[in-house]
């Protein structure tokens, strides 16, 4: 009875040993983290455009294309880096629309006329409603909406260069 009680404390050792080493190799992807509104509607807002002189109304943006939508400020670095991505998937026809996440209005439009303008419209969340709504933890974030208004996936963290071919087969996955 004394070798069982020996052996145990063994076992549990190697169990917890095995579990570790097991997290350690698993291919895990942090900016895969996961949402409650995947396969979910889009949540329904309205605010300013920060392009158009009207309100941005959601229901009105979404639903007869497959769009991404991009939550981005001119005060985070990410954003920048990821910027020419963005306009490399409005440059091939798909909608980008943008959310300009508690920034300044006039420097996310002189910034976007810097850096060029990739959305179809840009949506003003100046109190961090709107990203409170979609789930979004830190910017960027990006979504890919279907043409049901359905959210499919969600990138967080930068688009970069390694990314960016694997999230735009996303996106035509999603045109089918």
């Amino acid at each position: 009875m004394k070798k069982y009680f020996l052996i145990i404390p063994f076992i549990v050792f190697f169990l917890i040993v095995a579990i570790f080493f097991y997290i350690l190799i698993i291919d895990r992807n942090p900016s895969e983290l996961p949402s409650v509104l995947i396969k979910k509607k889009v949540p329904i807002f309205e605010t300013s455009s920060l392009i158009e002189e009207k309100n941005f109304i959601s229901l009105n943006e979404f639903g007869d294309e497959v769009t991404v939508v991009n939550f981005f400020a001119t005060w985070c670095v990410p954003c920048r880096a990821e910027h020419n991505y963005i306009k490399n998937i409005s440059n091939k026809g798909i909608k980008v629309i943008g959310i300009n996440y508690k920034d300044d209005p006039q420097e996310a439009v002189q910034w976007l006329k810097e850096l060029g303008n990739p959305y179809s419209n840009v949506a003003i969340d100046s109190n961090g409603s709107i990203a409170i709504d979609w789930g979004v933890y830190g910017i960027p974030e990006t979504f890919i909406v279907n043409k049901k208004n359905i959210i499919q996936h969600r990138h967080v963290g930068p688009i970069t260069k390694k990314e960016y071919n694997k999230f735009f087969l996303k996106i035509l996955k999603n045109k089918e």
